[in-house]
Order: structure tokens, then sequence, then C-alpha cells
């Protein structure tokens, strides 16, 4: 966040900094985060560092252990479950709306985003590729024009980022993305419902071994089934 001079605080670009590591997979599930060690990294004293793994911490992405350092949180299929079914719930309705509500400008936004996705993934440039993708559904979901819907995406919204970079076939989530812009723009709320649905059963976790072909609000079987 920066002020009316431009001006970002030095924990907001700490906080930034890592959350791209863990969202790029270049630091992994279960590795320390160490303030000193971070400190030195980024160029930066211990506190920003510790006000962003706190943050971090609050996002879902980081997990604090008790008189030791901290590290990258490791989802288990539960957790993934977890994310599915709130995001199954979120997704539909967000594209619904999208697809009712949006104007020429959110429009152009997303057409935008769009492109830049079809770009990296056929230069194959992975990263990119999956930041713009997560990028095209937190876009939809501004032009969706509900701000309780926003502020929910708000609190949910680096787990879910998390869940929507964890794929391969760059090509394939580039032509459904295509598919769904292509439902909004025609204002089509029945084929973006549909699509949002498919989609969803090909965006999922890639370590989940308990992921069953159905509703992605199924996805795992709960306690007791």
């Amino acid at each position: 966040m920066t002020d009316a001079t431009g001006y970002e605080p030095e924990s907001v670009r700490v906080t930034r900094a890592i959350r791209d590591q863990i969202l790029d997979g270049v630091r992994a599930p279960g590795s320390k985060l160490v303030e000193r060690d971070l400190a030195d990294e980024l160029g930066v004293s211990r506190v920003p560092v510790r006000e962003a793994l706190k943050t971090l911490v609050a996002e879902g992405l980081v997990t604090q252990r008790p008189r030791t350092w901290a590290v990258v949180r490791e989802f288990t299929p539960a957790d993934v479950a977890d994310l599915n079914e709130v995001r199954s719930a979120l997704e539909v309705l967000t594209f619904r709306l999208a697809a009712n509500r949006r104007t020429s400008e959110g429009l152009e936004r997303l057409r935008a985003v769009l492109d830049a996705e079809l770009e990296a993934a056929a230069a194959g440039d992975v990263a990119r590729a999956r930041r713009a993708a997560a990028d095209f559904h937190e876009t939809v979901t501004s032009i969706a024009g509900n701000e309780l819907l926003f502020e929910i995406d708000g609190l949910l919204r680096s787990r879910i980022r998390w869940l929507l970079v964890q794929h391969e076939d760059l090509a394939e989530v580039g032509a459904e993305h295509e598919a769904l812009y292509d439902a909004i723009a025609q204002r089509d709320v029945g084929r973006a419902s549909t699509l949002i649905l498919a989609h969803m059963g090909n965006i999922r976790y890639l370590d989940d071994p308990t992921w069953r072909e159905e509703d992605p609000a199924l996805a795992t079987p709960r306690v007791g089934e």
C-alpha cells in the first residue's frame, strides 16, 4: 500500500517479495523463514521482516512455530479440500455476476490480463503465466460489482492465489480463460457458470491424491464418510 506521495512502507515491499517467492515456488513448503537471513537477503532490518511474516501468517501462507523460526505453510489435502469448497461457491457467483454486470472498462482490463497470460504461456514463462492466470480470476472479482464479495475475496486472496498457481498446462488454462472471457463479454451468464465449474475441475492441487473427478466442492471426503 502506498500513500498519496507514492511512498511504500518497507514492510509492504518485504511482504510482497516473500509472498511472491512463496507463490512462485522459490520458497518450498516447509522451508525455514529466519528473520536474520531474510533481512540480509532483502537488505533491510529485521523489523519489516518481522512485520511481513506476521502479515503472511494472517494470510495463511506462513506457519509460525513457537519459540523458533517461521516456515512456509505446507497445505494438506484437507486444507486444499477446504479451499476448493469455499472457492467453488465464490467462483460461480463471481463469474455469474461478472457476466451480468461487466462494463466496457472492466472488459478491457480483463482482456489485458488475459493477453499477458497468453503471451507468457507462449513464451514458456511459467511463473509469469501463472501469476497472470491468478490475476485473471482477481480481475473477474473486481468487475463483478459486489463490494462484499470483493472484501471476502481479499481475506482469502493469498491462499486462493496459491491454489490457482498449482497447475502445469499453461496453454490449457489460457484456452479456458479465453472461453470464460468470451462468455463474460457476451453476457452469457449460463455459459459462464458451466465453464467455471469445468475450469475448477482442471485447476486443482497437483499433489492431492484424494481428488475425485466430481464437483470441486466434493473433492475430499470428510472424516466419517
